[in-house]
């Protein structure tokens, strides 16, 4: 390679190693730029074998810059380049539509509103991913309010308000102020006061059904006309704990012949005997329906933008009727369908898991078989990974399809360049290995050079995965070794260079070594798997991530002298 030739290379990669760097927010990589770089410049292929030496050094020297210095130097090198990379991040910067009237708001107030009956399933980061995104696009306030008003259908888990809080920790998101709205019993009852002396609530003592009678026929019900004084003595028996589960409640006085029968005279406050698992709010009786106690909170607190289901339509509907009451002005409202995910035989939904969880069906919520948070944590995947493929489909009102795959390409994109890789042989046939060296030298990371190199002892038997075996007279390339042949006594060492992989379609395989490998068990979505690792694994700590080449990315959980068992990520 003349000097000229040289120079136009070094040009050429310090563009594609500054553009690398800021398109993905972190150091450029040689692997990442080599194929753009020879594809774009036929010239340079022909001295193929120089060219990685040239690059290595320009992409040290990029790697040293701040992100300003890297945006002036490839505004002198490729000025066109930076302004499609300008336009790439104005295009991305944000993916959800606009708030509705945003701009009518000083600060724009959100609220994630959890039930605490069980740990999170992926369905439930969809609250957080978008709400939490839109608190940091609009630098705004976010609220986390437990509404656990329902100590019996809905009944809380105590231990699922501090797991709750640390998914959203876990998805990249911090409350501005958390409370339970089982603290607030209080509250309600003051403004179920103040309604009814407004005339806008009154006690009823009808059956469920004879009420659903009556309102279905747009007819009255016969409590309707009570005076506000009657109305407030039964309400303050019903504080009291006077009356039991069933016998009376209390009504939001709205339009009896509203053309929505749902919106009719529907309930605010009713009795639950069962006792509420907090101890301080286990005295409660008289517990408020969850539209009277969210619309109340939602005042309170100043919430400009509800996010929510589009099946909770009926929920602002109900919550107007009170808001007009005290003359209040009720947010704004974004609606959207309902997310669906594949992937996974467990039903999306807390109830089914838990069941699950209790009969011993699943392992536990962290298991990989499970849809939930703590599983694809557990398996080494980022909170931001699913926060990134949640935003992505934005909150159209149409139901929408969460695809683990979507997860999968986010999560790759944040830890590969961080994994280290390793060999992992499942199901592995054991192959007698003669002429080989004493050991194989494959790199910590193919795109890192400066990380070093891996020892791994080779011995005189190795495990190949059965797929991977050749037949009898072929050879194949061992990872990090070289070439072998098939022979009749197993495999024979070839001095031969990598150019056989390239030029005669050698295939390209993993292995270990039969007698150092580590026994490791892999957990996987569709159940354990047995394989042996690469003995230098059981270096690693727990929790670390690594690429076990050509089988995918694991966490590994527990590393120690008699097994090690990973987590399966995804490929």
């Amino acid at each position: 390679m003349d000097d000229d030739l040289r120079e136009r290379v070094e040009r050429a990669a310090e563009a594609s190693a500054l553009y690398n760097a800021l398109k993905h927010d972190s150091e450029a990589q040689v692997g990442a730029i080599m194929g753009p770089l020879m594809g774009e410049n036929p010239e340079f292929r022909e001295h193929g074998g120089e060219v990685p030496g040239v690059v290595a050094p320009v992409v040290a020297r990029v790697n040293d810059l701040s992100t300003a210095e890297r945006r002036e130097r490839l505004a002198a090198l490729d000025p066109e380049a930076l302004a499609d990379l300008e336009a790439e991040d104005e295009e991305d910067e944000q993916v959800l539509p606009d708030l509705p009237n945003a701009d009518d708001y000083e600060e724009i107030r959100m609220r994630l509103a959890p039930n605490p009956n069980g740990p999170w399933h992926l369905g439930n980061a969809r609250m957080p991913a978008v709400i939490g995104t839109y608190k940091d696009l609009y630098d705004g306030w976010m609220l986390c309010r437990f509404d656990d008003t329902d100590p019996e259908t809905k009944r809380p888990d105590l231990d699922a308000y501090d797991a709750i809080l640390d998914a959203v920790s876990y998805l990249g998101f911090e409350p501005d102020e958390v409370m339970r709205a089982s603290d607030r019993l209080e509250t309600y009852y003051d403004h179920a006061r103040d309604l009814i002396e407004m005339g806008g609530a009154y006690t009823c003592s009808c059956s469920g059904e004879a009420f659903s009678d009556l309102k279905n026929a747009g007819e009255a019900c016969p409590h309707r006309g009570k005076d506000p004084e009657t109305v407030r003595e039964e309400f303050e028996a019903l504080v009291d704990g006077e009356y039991s589960a069933g016998e009376m409640v209390l009504r939001v006085k709205t339009d009896i012949e509203h053309k929505n029968p749902a919106l009719r005279d529907w309930v605010a406050f009713r009795v639950i005997d069962t006792p509420h698992p907090r101890e301080a709010a286990s005295d409660y009786r008289l517990w408020p329906m969850l539209d009277f106690q969210s619309g109340i909170d939602d005042h309170l607190t100043g919430i400009t933008h509800i996010v929510r289901g589009i099946d909770l339509q009926d929920s602002a509907k109900r919550q107007r009727f009170v808001y007009d009451y005290f003359d209040w002005e009720y947010p704004e409202v974004v609606h959207w369908g309902k997310i669906q995910l594949d992937a996974y035989d467990v039903k999306m939904s807390t109830s089914t898991i838990k069941e699950l969880v209790e009969s011993g069906e699943l392992d536990g919520w962290d298991d990989p078989r499970a849809p939930t948070l703590a599983s694809v944590r557990r398996r080494g995947i980022e909170g931001q990974a699913i926060v990134d493929a949640i935003v992505e489909l934005g909150t159209s009102t149409s139901d929408v399809d969460l695809a683990m795959s979507a997860i999968y390409a986010k999560n790759r994109e944040l830890v590969d360049d961080e994994a280290d890789r390793a060999f992992l042989v499942r199901d592995g046939e054991e192959v007698p290995l003669a002429g080989a060296p004493d050991a194989a030298h494959p790199p910590v990371h193919p795109d890192h050079e400066e990380r070093g190199t891996r020892d791994v002892p080779v011995g005189d038997r190795v495990l190949l995965e059965p797929d991977d075996l050749p037949a009898g007279g072929e050879r194949v390339w061992l990872k990090g070794l070289g070439c072998v042949e098939r022979t009749d006594e197993g495999f024979e060492f070839r001095d031969a260079g990598i150019d056989v992989v390239r030029e005669e379609g050698v295939d390209v395989v993993h292995w270990v070594p039969a007698e150092t490998s580590v026994p490791l068990t892999l957990r996987t979505m569709d159940g354990d798997v047995t394989g042996r690792a690469e003995p230098g694994v059981r270096e690693y700590d727990a929790d670390t991530l690594v690429q076990f080449e050509r089988v995918g990315f694991a966490r590994l959980d527990t590393v120690d002298d008699v097994v090690v068992v990973a987590y399966y990520a995804h490929p």
